[in-house]
């Protein structure tokens, strides 16, 4: 194994990714979830492989980290060894709480299934690039609102019955809403807005499909409403005439019978990484009723967890009689069997472990990689400053704290309201942008969260009555929140 996956590509447990600590594996299991003796297993052996960290990501993965090209060959024998069975190919998520729910709208692994089974036997995996995903939300109480795709399925209940809002291109909140129709043609959408991505490439994006592709999608069922697309105009024929024969052409779907294809829309294209989850959805921490029994959700904080925590809180989870832990996206796990009245007592142990056991702990608000001295890539011990800005500032952290070892920003992809980042001149602050952006100030790394500490007296001493720290942020503006930052005195000082 001398070839590893690059950035940007999804670390499979057949093609890990390099990283500053090492190599790195994903992996999901097709069974949803895992046995406490499997989790167990698979502790042990990031212990033994790995440098003994294990992560659930954004979007409900499981990585191990620290390998090496022989520990990863060993680690993908020994996961085949356990008999765990993992997901390869375009990634059709469902919800922590398929199929089990009974808040749910509808069960939506049985139309994931199918998707998947399509996805094959057209061939798109080899065609479409690594960060494609489908979500199949059946609803509930864990949605994936927070969940970017490509492609969108989300249950909804209409006086006809159960519909399925088709969207591409994003989250619960910033998707482009298709239609709404019955699971059949559901499905039959999706994989259509795949093989139109994959005839512009494995580099393209559901975002990359013209307005021309995605009136002709909204119009499958039939003809879509002006509102659906407001800057179409039906009467220049870029609704009908593909949707009229959209499911009869035996052509592949982007192109005319004329030979002219449709024209791409024009724009960026980026892939999401697995830190791209957004937050506007309940967090998989806590308890949550099912039909006759109850599940407890419990937060790794900032995703990551030594392995033998892990392993301790598995051993504890087997013997009160949990059957099965599955990966939730929100980088959480969730304990399912177990007698009800256990679930206290695990969430107690997990408490006790340093598990996030409550929605409300300040961790939930910080996104932390692993820092110095885990990741050669590191400039600053990202999970120390974490700690301390949580003990110290919780009151305010109603926003997303970003805290990256480097300009990378694998914690968190997108823009988040205050981002430290370590370089060369120490921490930068970057306020409401993404790692890579420049910082508009720098304190030493040992310091950074003093800095932030200097910034919350701000937001305390400036906010109005019932203003949110986060809106605070906006208006006092990216220029007095850097000299707050920068001027904020050292320990020595006080």
């Amino acid at each position: 194994m001398n070839a590893f996956s690059r950035r940007g590509a999804c670390p499979a447990l057949s093609a890990p990714m390099q990283t500053g600590d090492g190599l790195l594996v994903r992996l999901n299991p097709v069974a949803g979830g895992l046995s406490p003796k499997f989790l167990i297993g698979l502790a042990e052996s990031a212990l033994r492989l790995g440098n003994g960290i294990m992560e659930v990501t954004a979007r409900g993965s499981l990585q191990i980290r620290g390998l090496t090209a022989e520990s990863a060959t060993v680690l993908a024998a020994e996961v085949d060894a356990l008999g765990i069975a993992v997901r390869t190919g375009v990634p059709v998520e469902t919800g922590p709480l398929a199929g089990i729910d009974p808040q749910e709208i509808a069960d939506p692994l049985p139309l994931a299934q199918r998707i998947r089974a399509a996805v094959e036997e057209a061939g798109l995996t080899q065609r479409l690039g690594p960060k494609i995903s489908v979500v199949v939300d059946g609803g509930g109480q864990l949605t994936l609102n927070a969940v970017t795709a490509d492609v969108r399925l989300v249950a909804m209940r209409t006086d006809a019955g159960v519909r399925w809002q088709v969207s591409v291109a994003g989250d619960g909140q910033n998707a482009k809403r298709l239609v709404a129709v019955e699971d059949d043609t559901a499905h039959d959408i999706a994989v259509a807005v795949l093989r139109m991505v994959a005839e512009k490439g494995r580099e393209a994006r559901a975002r990359d499909l013209s307005e021309r592709q995605l009136a002709s999608l909204a119009g499958w069922h039939s003809m879509a409403p002006p509102s659906v697309l407001p800057d179409i105009s039906p009467s220049r024929g870029e609704i009908s005439s593909f949707a009229v024969r959209a499911r009869s052409s035996t052509l592949v779907i982007g192109e005319s019978k004329d030979g002219s294809a449709i024209s791409p829309l024009e724009g960026e294209m980026s892939g999401r990484t697995e830190g791209g989850a957004v937050e506007h959805s309940r967090r998989p921490i806590g308890f949550f009723n099912l039909s006759h029994a109850i599940a407890l959700g419990i937060g790794l904080p900032y995703g990551s967890m030594p392995a033998d925590k892990i392993i301790t809180l598995a051993q504890n989870a087997l013997t009160l009689g949990t059957t099965e832990i599955r990966l939730a996206p929100g980088r959480a796990l969730l304990l399912l069997g177990q007698p009800t009245a256990a679930s206290q007592p695990l969430q107690d142990t997990a408490a006790t472990l340093g598990f996030v056991t409550s929605p409300a702990d300040p961790r939930t608000r910080i996104a932390a990689c692993p820092g110095t001295p885990a990741c050669a890539s590191g400039r600053i011990a990202t999970r120390d400053i974490a700690e301390t800005i949580a003990a110290e500032n919780a009151d305010i952290l109603d926003f997303t704290l970003h805290i990256s070892g480097c300009a990378k920003g694998c914690a968190h992809a997108g823009k988040a309201a205050l981002t430290l980042v370590g370089g060369e001149n120490g921490a930068g602050l970057v306020v409401n942008a993404t790692a890579k952006a420049l910082p508009a100030g720098y304190r030493p790394g040992y310091d950074a969260a003093r800095g932030i500490s200097r910034v919350a007296a701000m937001i305390r001493s400036a906010r109005y009555q019932g203003e949110t720290a986060a809106a605070c942020l906006t208006r006092l503006g990216p220029a007095a929140i850097a000299e707050a930052y920068r001027q904020a005195r050292t320990y020595q000082q006080e």
